[in-house]
């Protein structure tokens, strides 16, 4: 009883701690946008939200097409809970999609999923248009179309405050560059897992934008286009989905059983860790001293880019201790050791983490 209660103390610190990815509210809810409530544009919509959906849970844009899952398109109505309009702006139909339903058939169809819990993303976005450059700001109305694109994409978004030293920062020349140390100075202090710089050009009542994305030590980047500035939102965090999503989904019959120990634990980063393996299905083996060994299922690559969220870092194999954990030294502070010490099975793979 005495770890439960101590687990318990350990969520609760989860206020304090830094936001190391986030678990996306309404994943499965979708607003598509209509130009009236006829049954032939209910139905319109209704198709582009599946769309929607499958992409969100797979980073797929063909997966929605694919003939694996034509009953699903034919009758949408079996993975859907309820519908519902939204005034707007713009007027949307709202999908609410059946979570289990959804899964259940997309698995079958043999689709790789992407949880719920995703890197928050700090974006720093300069809209270039006729009348100046203005860095969107947490407050202004231009971040509303930003808001709405991440909601849509399913990605957790923060903006910076666009203070006076955060417009000299967020300029076309920092982000036009690939040097991303000075917004990752300047996104300290909001705490996010990856960095988004956008360049948006407005250019004969079309807009451009190029974009770089940070997340670890690997950086991607792109361009898109749209006939608005809220067009070209949607379709920069879409690409920016489909760069992330392969990172973290796991193919069907890829997944197996590993053991994963980790080194350097206290109640926080135990509240942290549990965190970041609910999409494996972790589960408690053992608790010593500052050391915990979780039985997890999935892909080792994956677990891998997960653990890079909280800064953890892999321990070479050359050492690895080969000797067993002395279960009588001292016990960290905020960590109580007594958990039973049952070993990982020899068969299994074990991964071993630091932080």
């Amino acid at each position: 009883m005495r770890l439960k209660n101590c687990l318990f103390v350990g969520c609760l610190s989860l206020m304090s701690l830094p936001a190391l990815a986030e678990t996306v509210n309404n994943l499965y809810q979708v607003r598509e946008p209509v130009s009236g409530q006829t049954p032939d544009e209910k139905t319109r919509a209704t198709q582009a939200a599946l769309e929607t959906l499958v992409i969100r849970l797979t980073g797929d844009p063909k997966a929605a097409q694919g003939p694996a899952l034509a009953e699903v398109r034919k009758d949408p109505q079996q993975i859907i809970s309820q519908y519902g309009y939204d005034a707007g702006p713009p007027e949307s139909l709202q999908v609410d999609f059946d979570p289990a339903s959804t899964e259940r058939a997309l698995r079958q169809a043999g689709l790789s999923l992407w949880g719920s819990n995703r890197p928050v993303i700090m974006a720093w976005w300069l809209n270039d248009a006729t009348d100046g450059a203005n860095l969107v700001g947490d407050g202004q109305a231009s971040a509303e179309p930003l808001r709405r694109a991440a909601q849509h994409r399913g990605l957790p978004l923060r903006l910076p405050l666009a203070d006076l030293g955060e417009q000299g920062i967020g300029n076309a020349k920092t982000l036009d560059g690939s040097d991303v140390a000075p917004l990752k100075q300047a996104s300290e202090r909001y705490g996010s897992d990856a960095i988004l710089a956008v360049h948006a050009q407005e250019n004969g009542g079309q807009w451009q934008g190029k974009w770089h994305l940070w997340l670890g030590d690997k950086m991607e980047q792109g361009s898109a286009t749209g006939a608005s500035s809220a067009e070209l939102a949607d379709a920069v965090l879409l690409s920016v989905s489909q760069r992330l999503a392969p990172r973290f989904v796991v193919k069907p019959g890829a997944s197996s059983s590993m053991a994963l120990e980790v080194q350097g634990m206290n109640l926080e980063r135990y509240a942290q860790l549990g965190r970041l393996l609910e999409p494996f299905g972790g589960r408690l083996k053992s608790v010593d001293a500052d050391r915990v060994v979780f039985d997890v299922s999935g892909s080792a690559d994956q677990l891998r880019s997960q653990l890079s969220l909280a800064k953890l870092q892999e321990v070479p194999a050359g050492e690895v201790a080969s000797a067993p954990i002395d279960v009588g030294q001292a016990p960290a502070p905020g960590v109580v050791p007594g958990a039973a010490q049952t070993p990982a099975p020899a068969a299994a793979q074990t991964l071993h983490f630091r932080w």
